[in-house]
């Protein structure tokens, strides 16, 4: 068997993993960025069906994660803060959550991110808290012999790179790599594929930004408070109606909300990265792509504005293929072709 890679992209809105099916053919998988804490590690179950998720301990107490999570007794608000957030609880929970849908018990690298703000301060300990061997809940154990941290946007770019066969010709460029995600607006500068330090950061811009607004908005139509952030995330992708009272909402009319948002975003990135000239290419990913896209090709008419065929899994895409070519430069022959096959 050969060696085996796998990738978490731990956002703020979402928890994107690698795993594979029954026949080991890779695949991406994901589940709400949502950890709900017990003393109990016995989880209730409803009469119908099981729901999908696992309780995994972490310090005293036990949080279920999973694709269900939202069903068990949601949360309206996000979990993680942006401050810090991989030092928390519900962090490592939902890491733990993702170890234990990866159809793994030994995993030779183990590929993650870090928010452009948060890279250099971080990577260590990052690196510490996923090596070793961890308790995924169900009776499982899965170990960990290596961990890779890379900045969250460069999992794009080399996901660009490959889907486009570009890894040679980017290698000479200088590009910016934007990632649109639920609480935070990170952009990455990368010479190649490294990055360009002083001219990468983070800004409190995202999907959860503009779904808050909108929320507030319909409130105000209302006379009380609309509180489905969830209801209005899945309306801003998929164009679907909101109903109040019965009576439904087209989304597009608060598209001005949306668009002003993510104006005032682009504006923070172009005021950090200095000249546009530089950049040869730009790449947008994350799952609030769709909602910057029209910000972003008005601030840079001269570049192409380059998107991933599914930006959601971008990063934990190129995380694979980071860890894949990791263990191939440090490998034999055989154990690289190994490994090869099972990012295939």
């Amino acid at each position: 068997m050969g060696s085996i890679v796998r990738a978490i992209d731990l956002g703020f809105g979402h928890t994107k993993f690698t795993t594979v099916n029954a026949n080991g053919e890779l695949r991406y998988a994901s589940f709400p960025s949502l950890a709900l804490a017990s003393v109990d590690p016995h989880t209730a179950r409803p009469l119908l069906a099981p729901r999908r998720t696992v309780s995994v301990r972490v310090g005293q107490l036990f949080y279920e994660v999973g694709p269900d999570v939202l069903a068990v007794g949601a949360r309206n608000t996000p979990i993680l803060s942006v401050e810090g957030y991989t030092q928390s609880a519900d962090y490592k929970a939902l890491m733990l959550g993702a170890l234990n849908y990866m159809q793994a018990d030994e995993i030779d690298v183990l590929v993650v991110g870090l928010p452009v703000s948060e890279f250099t301060a971080r990577k260590s300990a990052l690196e510490r808290l996923c090596l070793g061997e961890h308790d995924v809940g169900k009776g499982r154990k899965v170990r960990v012999h290596k961990a890779l941290v890379v900045a969250q946007p460069q999992g794009a770019l080399v996901a660009y790179a490959e889907e486009h066969g570009l890894l040679d010709q980017i290698g000479q460029q200088e590009n910016l790599i934007i990632d649109c995600g639920t609480r935070t607006l990170d952009w990455l500068t990368a010479r190649g594929l490294r990055l360009v330090a002083n001219r990468s950061y983070s800004a409190q811009y995202g999907v959860h930004d503009v779904v808050s607004a909108i929320c507030e908005a319909i409130s105000r139509e209302i006379g009380e408070r609309y509180d489905e952030p969830h209801t209005v995330d899945e309306a801003l992708r998929t164009g679907r109606s909101l109903t109040t009272y019965g009576k439904a909402r087209e989304i597009q009319r608060y598209m001005p909300i949306a668009e002003r948002i993510a104006v005032e975003g682009i504006q923070a990135l172009t005021n950090s990265i200095g000249g546009k000239y530089r950049f040869a290419n730009i790449v947008l990913s994350g799952g609030g792509a769709h909602l910057f896209r029209k910000a972003l090709r008005d601030a840079f008419k001269k570049q192409p504005v380059l998107e991933l065929a599914d930006p959601f899994y971008a990063n934990v895409r190129g995380f694979q293929r980071a860890g894949v070519d990791r263990l191939r430069s440090q490998a034999p022959t055989d154990a690289s072709q190994g490994a090869q096959h099972e990012a295939q």
